[in-house]
C-alpha cells in the first residue's frame, strides 16, 4: 500500500514495544476527525487508527485490516452513534468493495474534503496558498466511469472463478454484478459478465477483463477486453462473441502482445465537447475515465492558459492529444511531448484526423534532463503539464529557461504538485489560482489544476 501523507500526531517512541494487533481484531473507538483521504481518525492506547466508513464524532466498532507499529488501518463494522452528516451509500457493496470509499459522505462534503487536502499540501510542503481558489470542477456523482478493470482469479483448490473488484486493503475479490459509478452503457455488461465467465470451459486462462465505453460524433460504442494467458478454446470464444453481440460491444483480446480487436475494423474513441475534437485510442492507452469532468477540465485549462494566435505553447505528457489538440485550435503553434512512443503516434494521427496542422509531437523521457532535446529549443510563452502521479520535477526545473510566462499544472497527486510548486517558487513563479477536479466522485482520490505566473525573476 502506498505511503500516506497525513501530517498527524503520533505518540512518542520509547518504553516497551507495543504488541502487534492481529487482523480481524475489533475495537470500540471514538472518531475525532477525518483524515485527508476521508477515513475517520481515532487515537487509542498510543496508536493512530484510520477507520474507513467512519465520520467525525461517531462511536464505532472498528475491525483491524492492517497494523504497522503505531498505525492501524481498520474498517467500521457498526456505529454506536451516528454523525448527522452520514448518508446511506448508493451501492450495496459499500464497505466490502475497495473502490468507492466515501459514499457515506455527502457530495458537497467530499468536495470540501478534497480541497482541504490540496490546501494542506500547499501549506505544509510549499508554505503557500493560492491567491485565488476557483470553484471545484465536478460532474455527476454516479454513472460517470467509462472505463473499469474487472479482477478475475481462478481458485484451483476450490475450482472456483472469482469475478469482481478488489476488496478494501486485501487481494480478495468481491463478487459484483452492478456498479453505480459505471456509465449506463456498461451496467448491463457488468451485470452479465460473471455468469458469462463462470460458463467458460477453461476459465483458468482468464487474466482480467476491462470494460470501455468509446464514442464518436454519432454513437457510443462499448468494448470488452479479455486478457488471457493462453488462447481461448473455440466454445469460450463463441460465448464471448455472442455475449458482446447482445450488448452491441466490441471484442478485444490480449495475450502476450498488445490488445487486438476480433474485428479488425473496430475502433474506439471519444469526443471533446468544445472545441469539437475526436480522439481515437486503443485499450491500454491512458484516457480520463470521467468524460464530463474531462471536458470541463480542458475548458478551464484553455481559459486559464489563454493561448493567443501569436504564441508557442508547450504541452508536456501530452498522451493522445487531450489538451494539445484543443490548444492547437487557439495557439499559433503547439509542441507536444510524451514518453510512450505508441501514444505519440496516435496523437499525430488524431491531429491529422481532426485537420489540425499547428501541433508537432515528440517522444521523450520527461523524467530525464532536458539538455539537448530538439523540442526544447526556443521560447514557449505558455506551458501545460499533465504528469502521472510521480509529478514533473525534472521538467519543472527548466521552466524559466523555457521562457514560460504562464503555466497550467494538472495533477493527479497533490503531494507531488506541492513538491513541484516549491521548485517553481524558487524560479520566481507565483501560484495564481488553484482548483480541485472531482474526476473520481465517491472516492478520496484528488486531482487538481494550478495556474502559475512568472514574476520578474522568472522572465
Amino acid at each position: 500500500m502506498a505511503k500516506r501523507e497525513t501530517g498527524l500526531r503520533f505518540q512518542p517512541s520509547g518504553g516497551t514495544r507495543a504488541t502487534q494487533l492481529p487482523t480481524g481484531k475489533k475495537q470500540r473507538l471514538t472518531i475525532e476527525r477525518l483524515a485527508n483521504d476521508g477515513r475517520g481518525l481515532a487515537f487509542f492506547e498510543g496508536r493512530t487508527w484510520f477507520v474507513s466508513g467512519a465520520l467525525a464524532g461517531e462511536e464505532v466498532e472498528a475491525m483491524v485490516l492492517n497494523a504497522h507499529g503505531k498505525v492501524v488501518e481498520a474498517r467500521s463494522e457498526r456505529q454506536f452513534s451516528t454523525s448527522p452528516l452520514r448518508r446511506e451509500a448508493e451501492c450495496r457493496h459499500f464497505g466490502r468493495c475497495g473502490g468507492c470509499s466515501v459514499q457515506h459522505v455527502p457530495h458537497d462534503e467530499q468536495l470540501a474534503l478534497k480541497q482541504r487536502m490540496l490546501a494542506e499540501q500547499f501549506s505544509r510542503v510549499a508554505g503557500i496558498e493560492p491567491q485565488e481558489w476557483a470553484a471545484p470542477i465536478s460532474g455527476p456523482e454516479y454513472g460517470y466511469r467509462r472505463r473499469a478493470r474487472v479482477a478475475v482469479r481462478w481458485d484451483a483448490k476450490a475450482k472456483r472463478l472469482d469475478v469482481g473488484f478488489r476488496a478494501e486493503a486485501s487481494q480478495d475479490i468481491v463478487a459484483i454484478q452492478e456498479c453505480p459509478v459505471l456509465v449506463a452503457a456498461l451496467q448491463p455488461i457488468m451485470a452479465g459478465l460473471g455468469a458469462l465467465l463462470h460458463g467458460f470451459a477453461k476459465p483458468q486462462v482468464i487474466g482480467h477483463v476491462e470494460l470501455f465505453l468509446g464514442s464518436d460524433r454519432h454513437a457510443e460504442t462499448p468494448a470488452v477486453l479479455l486478457r488471457h494467458t493462453v488462447p481461448l478454446v473455440e466454445s469460450d470464444l463463441a460465448a464471448l462473441q455472442a455475449f458482446c453481440a447482445v450488448h452491441r460491444a466490441q471484442v478485444w483480446l490480449q495475450g502476450e502482445g498488445p490488445p487486438t480487436p476480433l474485428d479488425p475494423s473496430s475502433e474506439l474513441g471519444y469526443s471533446l465537447r468544445e472545441p469539437d475534437v475526436q480522439l481515437a485510442y486503443r485499450p491500454g492507452d491512458f484516457i480520463q475515465v470521467n468524460a464530463a469532468v474531462n471536458d470541463a477540465m480542458i475548458a478551464q485549462a484553455l481559459e486559464w492558459l489563454a493561448p493567443r494566435p501569436d504564441e508557442r505553447v508547450l504541452d508536456l505528457f501530452c498522451g493522445l492529444g487531450n489538451f494539445a489538440l484543443p490548444l492547437a485550435r487557439k495557439a499559433g503553434a503547439v509542441v507536444a511531448v510524451e514518453g510512450v512512443a505508441e501514444m505519440v503516434e496516435r496523437a499525430r494521427s488524431n491531429a491529422v484526423a481532426n485537420g489540425i496542422d499547428r501541433a508537432r509531437f515528440f517522444q521523450a523521457d520527461l523524467f530525464s534532463p532536458l539538455a539537448g532535446a530538439e523540442w526544447a529549443v526556443g521560447d514557449f510563452t505558455a506551458v501545460l503539464l499533465d504528469p502521472p502521479r510521480d509529478g514533473a520535477l525534472e521538467v519543472v526545473r527548466h521552466m524559466a529557461r523555457l521562457g514560460a510566462e504562464r503555466l497550467v499544472y494538472v495533477s493527479c497527486n497533490p503531494a507531488t504538485l506541492a513538491r513541484d510548486t516549491v521548485e517553481l517558487l524558487k524560479q520566481g513563479y507565483r501560484l495564481k489560482r488553484a482548483a480541485i477536479l472531482d474526476m473520481f466522485p465517491q472516492t478520496g482520490h484528488v486531482e487538481a489544476m494550478a495556474l502559475f505566473e512568472a514574476g520578474q525573476e522568472a522572465r
